[in-house]
C-alpha cells in the first residue's frame, strides 16, 4: 500500500513539475526599445516644466505568444538607469525609492503579443533618475516582464545619449538665427567667419551648448593639448568618441579651457581677415565682475571645411580692467 501510495505522489509531482515547465514565459525573445519622444532641450531638475518623455516599446520578436505583466503605476515595471561619461551611475528619485520601499499592492495587467508585434507607451525618465548636474549621460532601461519585486527575469534595452545642459541664462538679448528647440535639426551653414564667431559667443551666453559647438572644431580643440593628442592618436575609435564627448563635458562644466567657455557681458568684433581657408576673428570681450569688468581681446583662429569655417584654435590677451 505505501508503494503504490508513493507511486501516486510521485507521478503528481511528475506532471506538476511539466505543467510548470509549460506555464514557465520564455523572455528570450522579447525586446524592449526606447526612443526621445518630442526631443528638446533638457536641463537639471524640474521633472514636470522640463520632462525627458521617452518612448518605450516592448516587442515579441519570436513565433509564439509573448505574454507579460505590466503594472498601472510603471515604476513597478521599469527601471530606468543613466550613467556618466565615466560609467558612474546617477541616483535614484525619492520618489521612486519610496514607492518601491513601501509595502503596498501593486496593480497590473496581463497583455499578450502575437509574433511581430508590439506595445508602446511614454515615461518620463526624471520621475525615475535625479538629474542634477549638466553632463553628457548614456541612458538605459530595464524591463521586468514578471514586475520589479519578481526581478530574476529582465529585459534591456538600447542605449540612448542624453545631453543635460546648463539652465538657460538671459545673460544677452541677441537672437540667433538657429533653431533651438533640437539638436537634431541644428545644421551648420556656410556664413562669414565673423558670423561664426559671432553666433559663437552668443551660443555661449545663452547657455545653448549644441549651437555653442555647432563652428566648432572639437577634436582640434582637445588635441591642442600635447598628451592629450597622444593618447588621442593612439585610442580605438570607441574610445576616441568617448574621449570627444568627456571633452565637451568638462567644457559645459567649466572644468577645463576656462577662456574658451567664459561668458563675456559684451563683445566687439574688432577685425576679421581670412584668405580662401584660412583666417583669424579678433574680438574684444569685456566680463563683469562684483567690482570691476575685465577686457580681453580673443583672437580665433579659423579654417573653412567643406564649405563651412569652423573655430580650432585661440588666444587671449589680457587688456586690463575698467
Amino acid at each position: 500500500m505505501k508503494r503504490i501510495l508513493f507511486a501516486i505522489i510521485t507521478i503528481f509531482a511528475v506532471c506538476a513539475q511539466g505543467m510548470g515547465a509549460q506555464s514557465a514565459q520564455d523572455f528570450s525573445k522579447a525586446s524592449v526599445q526606447i526612443k526621445f519622444y518630442d526631443r528638446t532641450m533638457y536641463y537639471p531638475g524640474s521633472v514636470d516644466d522640463n520632462p525627458v518623455f521617452v518612448q518605450v516599446s516592448i516587442v515579441n520578436e519570436g513565433t509564439e505568444t509573448l505574454r507579460f505583466k505590466l503594472a498601472d503605476d510603471r515604476m513597478f515595471s521599469l527601471d530606468f538607469t543613466a550613467y556618466t561619461i565615466r560609467n558612474s551611475t546617477l541616483p535614484r528619485t525619492n520618489d521612486l525609492i519610496v514607492k518601491r520601499s513601501t509595502n503596498q499592492t501593486v496593480y497590473f495587467r496581463e497583455l499578450a503579443l502575437e509574433a511581430g508585434e508590439s506595445y508602446s507607451f511614454i515615461e518620463n525618465v526624471k520621475k525615475y533618475v535625479s538629474f542634477d548636474e549638466p553632463s553628457m549621460y548614456y541612458l538605459e532601461l530595464e524591463f521586468y516582464p514578471e514586475l520589479y519585486k519578481s526581478r530574476q527575469v529582465s529585459v534591456r534595452s538600447n542605449r540612448l545619449s542624453l545631453d543635460i545642459r546648463p539652465a538657460p541664462s538671459a545673460a544677452s538679448l541677441s537672437v540667433l538665427p538657429v533653431e533651438d528647440r533640437t539638436a537634431s535639426l541644428l545644421k551648420p551653414e556656410a556664413i562669414s567667419p565673423d558670423m561664426v564667431v559671432e553666433q559663437t559667443i552668443i551660443a555661449r551666453q545663452k547657455a545653448l551648448w549644441d549651437q555653442y559647438f555647432l563652428y566648432m572644431d572639437i577634436e582640434q580643440m582637445m588635441t591642442r593639448n600635447a598628451e592629450v593628442d597622444r593618447r588621442f592618436r593612439a585610442a580605438s575609435a570607441d574610445e576616441r568618441a568617448r574621449l570627444l564627448e568627456s571633452y565637451k563635458s568638462d567644457l559645459m562644466l567649466n572644468r577645463i579651457d576656462y577662456d574658451i567657455v567664459a561668458v563675456p557681458e559684451r563683445f566687439s568684433i574688432e577685425n576679421t581677415s581670412y584668405s580662401q581657408l584660412d583666417g583669424t576673428v579678433s574680438v574684444l570681450e569685456w566680463f563683469k565682475y562684483p567690482n570691476y569688468r575685465e577686457k580681453k581681446r580673443y583672437v580665433y583662429k579659423v579654417r573653412k571645411r567643406d564649405g563651412i569655417w569652423q573655430i580650432y584654435d585661440y588666444s587671449v590677451t589680457n587688456l586690463g580692467t575698467e
